[in-house]
């Protein structure tokens, strides 16, 4: 269980941890957990920002370098002394503050005095890495969030729900800050008089588009063909309740078909909201930032809850390279720590068109519950696919074109080019180049690869090559694999 501002700030200050880093975006509330902890324990405690100076002195301390100095005088010698300072990293570019600062966390020690910075970020200058220890303040639970509904509802004279009534509400606005809940609250009972969580489910996913990778899918449910043992395998073990949580799968397989949509139809089969998080976004322009980011990103992700978290396309974003400074190297290290060791809710589904660009530890065990290949549809998911566009672009009547080793996406850009062109789809066929012919050679080394490495995302059971509906070939059996089975046994899969 995350630990809270208050229980991490107790044990750092017992231990005499002179330089605290505390990563916050809710400042006033950070400061109101550790005052409370001062005043427990008998602590004294001080707040300096620029606009108001140091509250505890009738002259006001305006410069930061007379806040740093001050800091020792504000209590008894043997009691602890916190000195928070607010927003300080806006004040660590200059020389003399980095020097005072370095000398006051280093006699802290020893007079028992502390110097804790509450910033929205980690950015601490090279002299004093080793002297600040990063704590973090946790985004608040549901116990809090509930907490603060009630009262919002009984300031504005509205009873307080049921327990169980609270549910959709706190899931709703899991992964917000204090401030944002309360701004969304607010806004549900200006709007409808009480707590409607559609209402706050529109402001998170504002909150997330304005301020980080994340964005909180809202769009249609996409109807899929096929596909059919990837969805029973994530819907039985996103039903299960338990100490044991399901960590997600990885998908690899043609662009194309259907990766994508298949993560946003689970959120709704499981009743989860999906998250996207585009890694692309989290790339800043200083050292440090894009790390920063990622925190973040992954921060929110744990505070959600149960969602449902799509990395779409990852080998493009966080393949190894030398040509970034070593950013997709740190960005893949802190997801793989994550992705091991997280303590949240969250079902991750990567998807990659070439699983080769990624590093090998990437998918082992553990990370995932397990890894699928997505190969091009069979007839049966190609006429269910069909069927699903042409309601859609209300298309009747019409004879299909020759399909052989079309993708889902490609079915759908007939049916949509039959109805631009206002012709047949056979006529609209001759429009479309299948990426079974544009992208041959690395499809067939999908398929090589997939082999018996891979789930098969349409039947239970390792992937063991492509049906024999689609031109009575495999694409399996490459006599120069070491691992391949002999040519007798490769007969069996063909037919």
């Amino acid at each position: 269980m995350m630990k809270t501002l208050k229980q991490s700030m107790e044990q750092y200050v017992n231990a005499c941890f002179s330089g605290l880093w505390v990563e916050t975006h809710e400042p006033d509330e950070a400061i109101r957990e550790i005052r409370e902890l001062c005043t427990d324990r008998g602590w004294d405690m001080a707040v300096w920002n620029v606009n108001q100076g140091l509250n505890t002195t009738s002259n006001k301390v305006e410069s930061p370098l007379d806040a740093i100095a001050a800091a020792p005088g504000l209590g008894g010698k043997e009691t602890p002394k916190i000195m928070i300072l607010r927003n300080f990293h806006r004040y660590l570019k200059s020389n003399e503050i980095v020097q005072a600062l370095e000398l006051g966390i280093q006699d802290g020690k020893s007079g028992r005095t502390f110097y804790v910075v509450l910033a929205p970020l980690v950015q601490i200058p090279v002299e004093l890495e080793k002297l600040f220890t990063i704590v973090d303040h946790p985004l608040p639970d549901r116990e809090q969030l509930a907490a603060l509904a009630n009262q919002i509802l009984n300031e504005s004279g509205i009873p307080s729900p049921n327990p169980s009534d609270l549910v959709p509400l706190l899931d709703a606005a899991a992964g917000l800050t204090r401030y944002e809940a309360e701004n969304a609250f607010s806004l549900s009972l200006t709007q409808h008089r009480r707590i409607v969580p559609e209402i706050i489910w529109e402001m998170k996913a504002n909150i997330l588009r304005n301020s980080s990778a994340l964005h909180l899918y809202r769009g249609e449910i996409p109807d899929l063909g096929g596909l059919t043992a990837m969805t029973s395998f994530c819907t039985r073990i996103l039903a299960k309740k338990g100490e044991e949580r399901a960590k997600g799968i990885m998908l690899l397989g043609v662009s194309g078909t259907g990766k994508s949509a298949f993560c946003k139809r689970l959120g709704h089969l499981a009743k989860r909201p999906t998250l996207i998080l585009d890694v692309g976004a989290l790339l800043g322009s200083f050292v440090g930032d894009t790390e920063a980011a990622l925190r973040k990103a992954l921060k929110q992700i744990d505070a959600m809850g149960e969602c449902i978290v799509m990395i779409d396309e990852v080998e493009k974003c966080l393949a190894a390279g030398g040509g970034d400074g070593g950013v997709s190297t740190r960005l893949m290290g802190t997801l793989l720590t994550w992705l091991n060791d997280r303590e949240g809710h969250s079902f991750v589904v990567c998807t990659s068109n070439d699983i080769s660009k990624l590093p090998p530890e990437f998918p082992r065990a553990e990370r995932f519950d397990g890894i699928y290949f997505v190969d091009l549809p069979e007839k049966e998911a190609r006429e269910v696919i069909w069927g699903i566009y042409k309601r859609k672009f209300k298309i009747t009547d019409q004879e299909q074109p020759d399909d052989d080793d079309w993708t889902g996406a490609e079915i759908k850009a007939c049916c949509r080019l039959a109805k631009l062109l206002d012709t047949t789809l056979k006529e609209a066929a001759e429009n479309i180049v299948p990426v079974a012919k544009t992208a041959q050679e690395s499809i067939d080394s999908l398929h090589d690869w997939a082999f018996q490495r891979c789930l098969d995302a349409n039947r239970p059971g390792m992937y063991r090559g492509r049906g024999t509906d689609r031109n009575r070939r495999n694409l399996h059996t490459s006599k120069n694999r070491k691992n391949d089975p002999p040519d007798d046994a490769a007969a069996v899969l063909r037919n």
